[in-house]
């Protein structure tokens, strides 16, 4: 008598269908966030196993700050037209126009201006589930999430009302005009989705692999932030052409360049086993406050 033991990475996929499978069962409206980072590549595969040769049955939702990477952006599109899917994308630039988002005086940063836009786009095309890439090993807010995360009317979290989580059963149910946040990749690590992207020999943006790039040092200490038409730099500010990739994908005026000579997936595995940074280490937008994700992710940031 025979028996068959799923590897490490074959039931961390096996989960993520599962938790798919239990969206499309018990939403009416869901969502997938696609951004393109590796993450989202991710979330991709695994509806394509949990539903063909069916199409995808929901649409892919990008909210763009207008500071994105361009190499992230022209992946994003590309991808979701070779998938056959429905790609909206909902712009932070066109929800200060229209009202919905306020920018203090001052902002640069676009980050908190995500929440309303976000909000605004859920609330347009009534979604009651929203697919997310967030992983409880990324930081501290984010490990406090669950499988199925409530959204009340207002968009927003609290992370000591959450729903019991017991023998892979999830409370779906929401009221008009709330919804849920599902994370399928909740029990991932950097490492495993890298190693999946190996395994499934998924295709990933450039910018994640060692390229050469103009980067600054903001006030000559800290990270290398890339140059680019949205950052000022400064005379005393450090400038120089170096050989980078990114490790983790955010606006680029706030995603850390690291130095790196990776140029294949199996490169960046053994420089992730290597490492003593946390990825969102590099992400200058988490620095402000250790509280600083919670506190958004309250407001209804993903």
């Amino acid at each position: 008598m025979s028996s068959y033991h799923l590897d490490h990475l074959q039931y961390l996929e096996t989960e993520a269908i599962h938790v798919m499978r239990e969206v499309a069962a018990e939403f009416e409206r869901p969502a997938l966030m696609f951004s393109g980072g590796k993450d989202s590549i991710c979330l991709l595969r695994l509806a394509e196993k949990a539903f063909r040769p069916s199409d995808i049955p929901m649409p892919f939702l990008n909210v763009d700050t207008g500071h994105h990477f361009p190499e992230l952006n022209e992946f994003r599109d590309r991808r979701a037209a070779e998938l056959g899917g429905r790609l909206i994308v909902r712009k932070v630039e066109d929800a200060i126009k229209a009202g919905i988002a306020v920018p203090s005086p001052g902002e640069v940063s676009r980050n908190r201006l995500q929440i309303p836009t976000l909000l605004a786009a859920i609330e347009e095309f009534q979604f009651d589930c929203a697919i997310g890439g967030a992983r409880r090993d990324e930081e501290k807010a984010r490990a406090k999430e669950r499988f199925f995360s409530f959204r009340d009317a207002f968009g927003q979290w609290d992370p000591k009302n959450q729903r019991p989580e017991i023998w892979n059963l999830y409370n779906a149910r929401v009221n008009a005009g709330e919804h849920m946040r599902v994370f399928p990749l909740s029990n991932w690590t950097e490492m495993d989705v890298w190693e999946y992207i190996r395994r499934e020999k998924l295709e990933v943006p450039s910018i994640y692999f060692s390229h050469r790039r103009q980067c600054v040092r903001i006030g000559g200490r800290g990270q290398w932030l890339p140059v680019s038409e949205f950052l000022t730099v400064r005379p005393k500010d450090e400038v120089q052409e170096l050989i980078v990739r990114v490790r983790t994908i955010g606006d680029i005026i706030s995603t850390g360049m690291v130095e790196s000579p990776a140029e294949s997936v199996d490169d960046i595995i053994r420089e992730i086993a290597a490492a003593r940074v946390t990825e969102r280490g590099s992400r200058a937008d988490d620095k402000a406050s250790e509280a600083a994700m919670e506190d958004r992710k309250k407001q209804g940031y993903f």
